[in-house]
């Protein structure tokens, strides 16, 4: 039998005995930076602690290291009643599923309609109220979660200015990573990744456009999914781009990703994306099963490497290599392949969040119940933004912004969703061109990259892709800041990613991917980071070991 399976029944019946009457002898309740949402649910139903326990411990070890890190905007100040309801329906009622009591934090450009704000990092936004809850806030409630509070994240992710520092805004003030002094934690959902990695939250959401969970995952190490354009609704997110904003999981394990990715999907009448296209959802956990993936063919498109091969410090190459060398040990195939069109993908996604950011924003906007500054359109922004020193205005510059509006001036004309008029400039990309070609070419289950290089190809295509973690900086690797030089992008001990590129709806094929590559690797239990909150639950004896 291959010793990793037999290592999975063992693993297997253990965990059975876990469920049935406690825990094994020597084993014990992890500390918060690792438990999982398995470990959480087994302790809430054996009494252990309860979902007010948990959501005090949280906000303890956000209180800890919050000022430090920056990772969460504003705390739910209503956390602690929710977690007292469901206590009280975990006993009345029992559990409504793996989230039931569960605490989960918020990228800040995801609405509620409760006593915290939705502002994108912006000052424009502060006070600003909507008529309902996001979509995805609202199948997290009724999945059970609590939304413990609001993640800082880079300003309008990212979509400002040419010299931006990632997880910095003007609302949240800068994130920081906490594996290494002044860490550039990546963005733009900069303070859910931070939040996770260190055990602020059992998960977060994030959203991306184009690598904004991806690479904050990357530099923490976490795993996150970008979700196929249209599984996860974008209902009073505020945008950048209708055809290219995605909703997905960051969370400290694939399973742990996987069952909050169960509870997000799905359609919604406020989003025209998520039509009927959509095919069945699978249950996602059940692609977390440890076997041999002989029946897996893994792409890798040399040429990009290559061609990008000087931008990496040798260390991340290596870790590829390494990774690479446990996928084939598991029985998966690994084929070279190419990228075709590569250089014109890389002009379209970036076109089409400048065609479609100024007509989607002003759909957002025009949404709200309550808007302080009077703010609709993106031009009305810009001139706000100008005004307000707290913005850092020009020292962070609204390179973005001006460029969309110009596109729009030059080439748009009355045309409101810019992306209609614009589409056959690269709308054949998407289907001749980018990652789909090889995928389909060599008949491959996914591509592999370096996660540092992987964004910029399903951002475009609305294709679904992942990343977890394949190894940290040795001590020997060069200090390298950020292109502002206000932050450290690489350095000794900072996490590296792996990430799986896959086709549309391929979420279920990248975790089984994903799923067997963390349990056979186990990256994150090599490394913990510099900053980690002190605070833990107050476990009864049996509840700790035995």
């Amino acid at each position: 039998m291959d010793p990793m399976l037999l290592l999975f029944v063992t693993a297997t019946s253990i965990w059975a005995s876990v469920v049935a009457g406690g825990p094994p002898r020597g084993w014990r309740f992890p500390d918060l930076i690792d438990a999982t949402i398995s470990d959480i649910q087994w302790g809430l139903e054996k009494g252990c602690f309860n979902s007010t326990d948990l959501v005090k411990a949280y906000l303890a070890r956000i209180f800890e290291v919050n000022g430090r890190l920056r990772a969460v905007t504003e705390d739910n100040p209503d956390a602690v009643a929710i977690a007292a309801s469901l206590d009280k329906e975990r006993l009345t009622k029992g559990p409504r599923g793996p989230l039931h009591g569960v605490p989960i934090l918020l990228k800040n450009n995801i609405a509620t309609k409760d006593k915290m704000n939705n502002t994108a990092g912006s000052y424009a936004l502060l006070g600003a109220t909507v008529p309902r809850d996001s979509t995805i806030a609202r199948k997290l409630r009724d999945a059970g979660a609590i939304i413990l509070g609001k993640s800082n994240m880079s300003q309008w992710s990212n979509w400002r200015s040419r010299n931006f520092s990632n997880g910095w805004s003007s609302h949240g003030g800068q994130t920081l990573g906490a594996y290494y002094q002044n860490q550039d934690p990546e963005g733009s959902s900069s303070g859910s990744a931070v939040a996770v990695s260190v055990g602020l939250a059992a998960a977060a959401i994030g959203t991306e456009t184009l690598g904004s969970v991806l690479a904050p995952a990357n530099r923490n190490g976490i795993v996150g999914i970008k979700t196929t354009l249209g599984l996860t609704s974008r209902d009073l997110i505020i945008p950048i781009s209708e055809h290219m904003d995605t909703v997905g999981p960051m969370a400290r394990t694939v399973e742990d990703a996987a069952q909050v990715l169960q509870a997000i999907v799905g359609e919604d009448p406020h989003d025209r994306f998520t039509s009927t296209t959509m095919p069945t959802i699978p249950k996602y956990t059940d692609a977390c099963r440890l076997r041999n993936l002989a029946d897996m063919r893994i792409g890798i498109p040399w040429d990009l490497i290559k061609g990008l091969e000087e931008d990496f410090v040798s260390s991340e190459l290596q870790a590829f290599f390494k990774m690479l060398a446990i996928l084939e040990e598991a029985g998966a195939q690994i084929v070279d392949t190419t990228i075709p069109k590569a250089t014109e993908i890389m002009q379209a996604q970036i076109l089409v969040p400048f065609a479609d950011f100024p007509a989607n924003l002003a759909s957002y906007l025009s949404q709200l119940t309550t808007n302080p500054n009077n703010i609709t359109t993106l031009p009305q922004l810009r001139e706000w933004t100008h005004s307000q020193p707290l913005e850092e205005y020009p020292g962070r510059d609204i390179y973005y912004w001006d460029a969309a509006l110009q596109l729009h001036a030059d080439e748009c004309g009355s045309n409101t969703h810019c992306y209609a008029s614009n589409k056959a400039r690269y709308g054949h990309l998407v289907v001749v061109g980018g990652h789909f070609a090889p995928l389909e070419a060599d008949k491959l289950t996914a591509l592999a990259l370096p996660t540092s290089i992987a964004p910029f190809w399903t951002g475009v295509t609305g294709a679904a892709s992942i990343t977890l973690p394949m190894g940290y900086y040795p001590e020997d690797a060069p200090v390298q800041l950020s292109r502002r030089g206000d932050l450290v992008n690489t350095a000794p001990g900072i996490p590296m990613g792996i990430s799986f590129l896959g086709r549309k709806w391929s979420e279920y094929e990248l975790i089984e991917l994903a799923y067997n590559l963390e349990a056979r690797s186990r990256v994150r239990q090599r490394r913990k980071p510099k900053i980690v909150p002190s605070t833990e639950l107050n476990l009864p004896r049996a509840c700790r070991a035995r």
